[in-house]
C-alpha cells in the first residue's frame, strides 16, 4: 500500500474513535440532562394544567363540529395534504436534541475535512439525469456544494428538467432529443443507444473543460449515447467515478431484477421478462444484444472505480462483468436538520395535531408507508394484504398514491397524494408509531432513514439493500412476502416500545447517515483514492 492510503485509513481509524469517545461523553452526561428536562417539563405541565383544562372543552366542541363537517373518508380530498404544500405549521414543530451533541459533530467535520484538504484544486464533472431533483439529484448537487467548499472546482453535467441557479451546469441535449431516444427506446428496445450527437457535443464539452475526474452517476434516462461516451472515456486518461444507484449497467433491460428472482444477467441476458418496465419495449426484446453491447463498453477502462450505496449492490456488481473493477460502498445520507422528531402539541398551529384530527385516528396504531411511485414491486398489493390481518387498533396510511390508486384502495386504508413538504413528511415520519417498507426490491432506500432520523423504527423485508440501515435497537427485518412475519414484527415493537426502537435509539442509528460525514467519506474514500 503507499503511503497515502496508510494515512488515510490512520485517518479512519482516529474517525471511529472519536466517535466512541464522544459517544462515552455524551452517555455520562446524558442522564443529568435528562433529570433536568424532566423536572423542567414537570414545571411547564403543572403551568399548563390550568389552560389545558379550559382549551379541552374548546377542542371538543371544535372536534364534533369538525366531525360533522369532515367529507367521507372516500373522498380522496378529505385525506389529501397537497393543498397545503406551503404550510405554515411547520416552524412550529420541536426538535429533539440530537443523539450527539451538534458541537462534536461540527469538530469532527472540522477534523477530518482539514486532513482531507491536500487534494484541493482538482477539476471534477458531475454527470446525472437530473440535477438538484430526485434523490440522486440531490446527492449530486449536495457533493458539488461540499467538494467546492473543500477546494475543488466543479460542474454538473445533466440531461433533464433545469439546474438549481447556484449550481455552474451543462444541459446535455434538449426536450426534443430526450422525447426522440424514449420514442426509439420503446420501438426497439435499445436504451442508451440514440442521442447521439447530443453526446458528441458533451463529449466536445468535456475536452474543453478538462477535468482530473469524471463522476458518472444516472446514464440511463434517454439522455446519453454509451457508445459514444465510453469510446470516449477508454481513451481520455483521466480519473473516472461510476456511483451506481440501481442495476441497468450490467443488464440487457431491466435496472431491478429482484421482484421476478431473474438471473440472466449473471451470464447474459435473453428473453426479457420485464419489457413492459423501465425502460420500457413495445414487444422488441434486444436485451442480449444490449448485454453484449454494454460488457464491451463498460469493461476494460483503466482508473474506474465504482461505489455503491449498499454493500448488496455492491455484491451483485462483484457476480457481474463489472467484477474487475474496485468496489467503494458509501451509504447514501439524510439532512438530518430536515428530518428529526416532531412533537404534537395540542394547537391549531401543530402539524401533527392538525393531521390526526382530519384522519381522524386518535388512539390508534399508526402504521406508514411512503413510496413513489406506488407499485406491486414497493409493497402496494402486500398493505393490502395487511390490512386484512390487523384488527380497528391499527390505521395503515400511505403516502405517494397517485389518484388512480387512491379510487383502487381499501376503504380501510388510508391513502394520501404525493407531498413536495418536507415538513409535513417528517411530521408524517414522527406521527407513525412505525414505519413499514414492504418493498419487494430496492438497491437502499432512504425512506427507511428519514423515518429513523424523526424517531421511528422501521420494519421492512430482507429486499436488496433495505435491511442494512437497521439493527436491533430501532427496527426489524423479515423475509420476503411474510405478512404474518410483519404482524410479528408489529407485536414484538409495539410490546417492547419504552424499551427497545426508542425514539433516542432510532435518531441515534440515524445520525450514522447524516449527509454531511456521507459527503466528507466520500472525498476521503474515493476521490482522494483515484
Amino acid at each position: 500500500m503507499k503511503k497515502d492510503d496508510f494515512q488515510m485509513i490512520n485517518i479512519q481509524k482516529e474517525y471511529e474513535q472519536d466517535l466512541l469517545d464522544a459517544q462515552i461523553i455524551w452517555e455520562q452526561q446524558e442522564e443529568l440532562k435528562r433529570q433536568a428536562y424532566l423536572e423542567e417539563q414537570m414545571r411547564i405541565q403543572e403551568e399548563m394544567q390550568k389552560q389545558q383544562e379550559i382549551e379541552a372543552r374548546i377542542l371538543q366542541e371544535n372536534a364534533r363540529q369538525f366531525v360533522n363537517e369532515m367529507p367521507s373518508l372516500h373522498d380522496v380530498t378529505a385525506v389529501s395534504l397537497n393543498d397545503n404544500i406551503d404550510n405554515t405549521y411547520a416552524g412550529n414543530a420541536i426538535p429533539v436534541e440530537p443523539v450527539i451533541p451538534r458541537e462534536i459533530y461540527d469538530s469532527q467535520l472540522t477534523h477530518y475535512a482539514t486532513a482531507m484538504s491536500g487534494f484541493s484544486g482538482r477539476k471534477v464533472l458531475l454527470v446525472n439525469t437530473v440535477c438538484g431533483t430526485g434523490s440522486v439529484g440531490r446527492l449530486v448537487v449536495g457533493l458539488y456544494h461540499t467538494l467546492e467548499a473543500y477546494g475543488y472546482e466543479c460542474l454538473v453535467a445533466y440531461g433533464r428538467g433545469e439546474a438549481p441557479e447556484d449550481v455552474r451546469a451543462y444541459r446535455i441535449g434538449t426536450d426534443t432529443d430526450i422525447y426522440v431516444h424514449g420514442a426509439m427506446s420503446r420501438l426497439n428496445d435499445r436504451h442508451g443507444f440514440y442521442s447521439r450527437k447530443a453526446t458528441l457535443d458533451f463529449v466536445a464539452m468535456i475536452k474543453e473543460y478538462d477535468p482530473d475526474i469524471i463522476h458518472l452517476h444516472n446514464i440511463h434516462g434517454y439522455y446519453l449515447n454509451i457508445e459514444v461516451l465510453f469510446n470516449y472515456l477508454k481513451k481520455c486518461n483521466k480519473k473516472i467515478i461510476w456511483t451506481l444507484h440501481d442495476c441497468w449497467t450490467f443488464t440487457g433491460h431491466c435496472s431491478h431484477f429482484e421482484y421476478i428472482g431473474c438471473t440472466k444477467w449473471l451470464n447474459g441476458c435473453y428473453k426479457c421478462e420485464q419489457l413492459n418496465e423501465y425502460p420500457k419495449s413495445f414487444g422488441v426484446d434486444n436485451s442480449k444484444r444490449n448485454y453484449e453491447e454494454k460488457r464491451r463498453l463498460f469493461t476494460g477502462i483503466e482508473d474506474l472505480m465504482i461505489v455503491t450505496p449498499s454493500e448488496w449492490l455492491k455484491d451483485k456488481v462483484s457476480q457481474s462483468f463489472l467484477r474487475e473493477y474496485p468496489v467503494v460502498v458509501v451509504p447514501t445520507g439524510i439532512d438530518l436538520m430536515q428530518f428529526y422528531p416532531y412533537k404534537e402539541v395540542m394547537s391549531e398551529d401543530n402539524l401533527i395535531f392538525n393531521i390526526k384530527n382530519q384522519l381522524s385516528i386518535r388512539n390508534k396504531i399508526i402504521l406508514l408507508g411512503v413510496a413513489n411511485p406506488w407499485r406491486d414491486r414497493k409493497g402496494l398489493l402486500q398493505f393490502g394484504l395487511l390490512e386484512k390481518t390487523l384488527s380497528d387498533r391499527y390505521a395503515i396510511i400511505l403516502v405517494g398514491l397517485n389518484d388512480k390508486q387512491l379510487q383502487n384502495l381499501s376503504p380501510n386504508i388510508i391513502g394520501l397524494n404525493k407531498t413536495d413538504s418536507v415538513e409535513e413528511l417528517a411530521a408524517l415520519y414522527s406521527m407513525a408509531d412505525i414505519y413499514v417498507n414492504l418493498t419487494l426490491e430496492d438497491t437502499f432506500p432512504t425512506t427507511n432513514l428519514e423515518a429513523l432520523a424523526c424517531g421511528t423504527p422501521v420494519i421492512t423485508y430482507k429486499a436488496g439493500g433495505s435491511p442494512e440501515s437497521l439493527d436491533d435497537t430501532c427496527g426489524e427485518v423479515v423475509e420476503r412476502n411474510s405478512i404474518q412475519g410483519i404482524v410479528a414484527a408489529i407485536d414484538k415493537i409495539m410490546s417492547l416500545k419504552g424499551q427497545n426502537y426508542t425514539s433516542e435509539m432510532c435518531v441515534r442509528k440515524a445520525q450514522l447517515y447524516n449527509k454531511e460525514y456521507r459527503f466528507l467519506e466520500y472525498i476521503q474514500h474515493v476521490y482522494e483514492v483515484v
